[in-house]
């Protein structure tokens, strides 16, 4: 029997096979969609038959860990869905980008420590990569294991709504479709990585909703759920969220 977390990376995979064909792709591309999201659906069957008939403690942790790579390839396979019209959405997102930084003075507010604040925004922005490993393992050393499905059904909630968003919101990130424009005075090296790390991995379908921000927020007010006596860890985990949406 499939965990509930597991029946929501079953009900994305599948949502995004049909979703391919709503999408002016070619047919090799919408074949290979299918044939890989059927086998990453039938890999979880057979793993979760598998850690329910043997019981063993490894085949246990492989399904706590499973979702991981399947949420990265989940990200890069919006990818292959191709491109949709746009209806311009950038163009009024811009505008509230500009009225925050420059009409309300946040840009001066960042910049004003010189690039300290900055570089801590591009390091909160990086460390988005781990924080569901983080929360994993800190869930495993506190020997908390029926603490994990809670939070996974939290965090790939808090992924997936996003990406399965994507294609109704089609739009590119403002440092594509507005190149040189309204860029910060302070470029740390930070920055430079983040930017050469979207450059290199990021798919051109959809920014918004962000993933970046529904799911460090999913995963703090996770660990706020299972651990509230431990505010140590849940606190700072809400601040990084803060931070990356900021």
């Amino acid at each position: 029997m499939l965990r509930a977390s597991e029946g929501i990376i079953a009900a994305y995979f599948t949502y995004t096979a049909l979703a391919s064909f709503a999408f002016p792709i070619r047919a090799d591309v919408r074949l290979t969609i299918f044939l890989v999201n059927t086998t990453i659906i039938a890999a979880m069957a057979f793993l979760a038959f598998a850690a329910q008939l043997r019981g063993r403690p490894y085949l246990q942790a492989l399904r706590d860990w499973y979702p991981l790579p399947m949420m990265l390839l989940a990200y890069r396979e919006m990818g292959w869905l191709g491109t949709l019209p746009r209806p311009g959405y950038e163009y009024t997102w811009i505008q509230w980008d500009r009225f925050l930084l420059f009409d309300l003075g946040l840009q001066r507010v960042i910049e004003s420590l010189g690039p300290l604040l900055p570089s801590i925004l591009e390091v909160s922005y990086s460390l988005v990569y781990a924080i569901s490993p983080f929360c994993m393992v800190w869930i495993y050393a506190n020997r908390r294991p029926k603490s994990m499905e809670p939070f996974l059904v939290t965090f790939l909630t808090g992924i997936y709504l996003s990406y399965a968003l994507f294609p109704f919101f089609p739009s590119e990130p403002p440092r594509t479709i507005f190149p040189d424009q309204d860029l910060p005075t302070i470029l740390t090296p930070f920055r430079r990585f983040n930017l050469s790390l979207l450059g290199g991995y990021g798919i051109h379908l959809s920014v918004f909703p962000s993933a970046h921000c529904s799911g460090s927020m999913a995963a703090a007010l996770a660990m706020k759920e299972i651990m509230p006596h431990q505010p140590w860890i849940w606190r700072p985990l809400l601040i990084l969220a803060i931070s990356i949406a900021i």
